[in-house]
């Protein structure tokens, strides 16, 4: 496993360790949630985007497969 390390603001960090105290987690469990989530969200995103194009130039890759 690697490790990243994410600059926070005072703020930020506050904020994470509160909501970490609050629902029994530690703050770098929610980071990773939020990571993870942000990565699925990105990666449905992108496929919707390549699916898209894809249909749209149908012709062309169907072509080019030739």
């Amino acid at each position: 496993m690697h490790e990243l390390n994410v600059p926070l603001s005072d703020a930020e960090r506050a904020e994470l360790s509160d909501l970490a105290d609050a629902t029994g987690r530690t703050p770098e469990e929610l980071a990773l949630e939020a990571v993870r989530a942000h990565l699925r969200a990105e990666r449905e995103r992108v496929g919707e985007a390549a699916a898209r194009l894809a249909r749209a130039h149908a012709p062309l890759l169907e072509r080019l497969g030739r």
